[in-house]
């Protein structure tokens, strides 16, 4: 399903406002706490998941074909994707990887983590839960901050996360402290993703490819070396380890905007 995910994006932010999109997208984040929250209480056998993930497809492919008939986009040429070129804003790309990568310990490990320091698993669910009602708080409420200059916003979402895992490493045995910083995952992902993809769509003319490229090198590519990172040096140091990746991304960012700048006179 992944692989459909910049056609969807790239149809949603050619068809919608700044201003609509995040109130289409909050949808995603409820649907992925509901099936959480559901699967947890009625899953029994892994047949069962496999079952569900079926009917899943199944839906996503039918919704998916209805919601091509609003593709308004135009489709570059093969011509046009063989000009379209990384390199022209690496530092970009180098940033949104390590951003990615700086989650691989929250995503992996944050439950292991705080049950680690005595939080029992039941509080750390209701963490989740509430990281993601803040996420959708977010994404409804955010039109207006997008009309702003995109690339301070990804700096700004970029500084907070760092402070966001500064605050885990810092106290990661607080109840209240943590619960602080899970509701700065409505800035560190939901206004953060948002303005990425729209800052990309932006960016190029060859808007599904680079959607594409944006999914590849942050999710696919910097979640995978996230994973593989936090297994390694998961321990006290992790979250520390995981605010200086961040931190690395932020000053990724301040040399794309000077490269850009440059580009662009």
């Amino acid at each position: 399903m992944g692989i459909s995910l910049p056609y969807v994006e790239t149809i949603a932010l050619g068809t919608l406002s700044k201003h609509h999109y995040g109130k289409v997208r909050l949808w995603g984040s409820l649907g992925f706490m509901g099936i959480a929250l559901w699967l947890g209480k009625v899953l029994n056998s892994p047949y069962e998941a496999l079952y569900y993930l079926s009917a899943m497809a199944f839906l996503t492919l039918l919704f998916g074909a209805m919601v091509t008939k609003y593709d308004r986009t135009s489709h570059s040429s093969s011509e046009d994707d063989a000009s379209f070129s990384l390199a022209k804003y690496w530092a970009f790309w180098a940033s949104i990887f390590l951003m990615q990568v700086g989650f691989g310990g929250f995503y992996n490990f944050f439950t292991i983590y705080q049950t680690d320091h005595g939080v029992s698993l039941e509080m750390v669910s209701w963490m989740w839960s509430f990281g993601i009602i803040c996420e959708v708080f977010m994404l409804y409420f955010q039109g207006p901050l997008l009309q702003k200059n995109l690339l301070n916003i990804l700096q700004f979402a970029t500084l907070v996360t760092v402070g966001r895992w500064l605050m885990l490493y810092l106290y990661p045995d607080s109840v209240t402290l943590t619960f602080a910083s899970q509701s700065l995952h409505a800035i560190s992902f939901a206004l953060y993703h948002t303005a990425a993809i729209t800052y990309v769509f932006s960016l190029y003319t060859q808007k599904k490819l680079a959607q594409q490229f944006f999914l590849g090198i942050a999710f696919g590519l910097g979640g995978s070396v996230g994973a593989l990172l936090s297994g390694q040096i998961y321990g006290e140091y992790l979250f520390l380890v995981e605010s200086f990746i961040a931190l690395m991304a932020f000053f990724t960012l301040l040399i794309h905007q000077k490269r850009k700048a440059v580009i662009q006179t």
